[in-house]
């Protein structure tokens, strides 16, 4: 598992994102339960703006491991991604209770706060 996990990475890191989601995909064909395998794969299906595949694979990763905070804040950066401010600003806010240092979520919250409860006159 760490082998292919690690090959994945090291893949997505030289832009080779297609060869992450091989490695990937072969660590969840061997490790179905390995939430880490569903998350990777699924930030790889994002570079590649497949948003939908994304979701999937963070959906299975969350259902794995509800605490996944960083996957709970890729699931809030595609749902601002295709507009749903509000469902964004409430993943983030679930990131800032698992992990309240976590400051792209802190960054995230503070960006859409005004849009979505608005702003004081």
């Amino acid at each position: 598992m760490n082998l292919l996990l690690k090959r994945g990475k090291d893949a997505l890191e030289r832009g080779e994102t297609n060869l992450a989601i091989e490695h990937f995909s072969a660590l969840i064909d061997h490790a179905p339960e390995f939430s880490e395998g569903w998350y990777q794969r699924a930030q790889a299906w994002h570079q590649l703006d497949k948003l939908g595949l994304s979701l999937s694979d963070i959906e299975t990763t969350l259902r794995l491991n509800p605490n996944h905070f960083e996957a709970i804040f890729g699931f809030g950066v595609v749902l601002e991604q295709l507009g749903h401010l509000d469902l964004a600003y409430r993943a983030y806010g679930l990131v800032q209770d698992i992990h309240p240092h976590y400051d792209e979520a802190a960054d995230a919250i503070q960006r859409l706060g005004p849009r979505v409860q608005g702003r004081e006159l």
